[in-house]
């Protein structure tokens, strides 16, 4: 499902993605055929220039509608699925597919958050489940709302807790739930909704989970 905005850039207002780029360029230069722009965002992520970005780097550079910045957990999943080679770093070509995946999010958060807020609150988050496909009970929905929402699960940052889930919070609610589904199908050979696992399964599954 893809979802048109009419918004334009990053850390507009109600969604998050990347900080205005400072000056300064990774050495080198870009490849050959890269995108100028991208490579423009690369370079201002890649604070220490070392043609590379840690995690750190890519905590510093995202932030949320409300200029607060990212949730380290986030920033975490995010490098896990992008840093194809494992290196603990992402690099050019793996940026761009990281920054693109942002852009989509940043359409699909904008799409949900129906009231304008910069946040996600339980009415947005069950229809957007459910859009996904995820027909979650009432008693999930409080239970992910609890966790996700900083003022609900009394996580506070220096811009004070905010009510609702954060563009942030509800890219990493979207992609656990996913994954979890993901694995409890796996184990629910017989499609029934019902699964019986020993203990060495459990802890497996839950283990290969963000």
């Amino acid at each position: 499902m893809a979802y048109h905005s009419a918004y334009g850039g990053y850390g507009g207002p109600g969604a998050g993605g990347f900080g205005a780029p400072s000056r300064g360029m990774a050495p080198g230069g870009p490849p050959p055929g890269a995108d100028s722009q991208l490579w423009s965002w690369f370079a201002a992520v890649d604070t220490n220039r070392s043609g590379m970005i840690s995690a750190t780097e890519l905590e510093r550079a995202l932030i949320n509608g409300d200029w607060s910045p990212f949730d380290l957990d986030t920033v975490k999943l995010l490098m896990s699925m992008f840093d194809v080679d494992r290196s603990g770093t992402i690099g050019f070509n793996e940026f761009c597919g990281l920054w693109k995946y942002i852009k989509d999010w940043q359409n699909v958060f904008r799409h949900f958050d129906r009231d304008r807020s910069g946040t996600i609150d339980r009415n947005e988050l069950r229809e957007a489940l459910r859009q996904f496909g995820f027909n979650l009970s009432p008693p999930l929905i409080e239970l992910v709302q609890t966790k996700y929402d900083m003022k609900a699960s009394n996580v506070s940052s220096a811009y004070g807790p905010t009510p609702g889930i954060t563009f942030d919070r509800f890219v990493r609610a979207c992609v656990v739930i996913k994954q979890l589904t993901g694995a409890f199908q796996g184990l629910d050979t017989d499609n029934d909704g019902w699964v019986q696992i020993n203990y060495d399964q459990f802890m497996q599954t839950v283990l290969m989970l963000p």
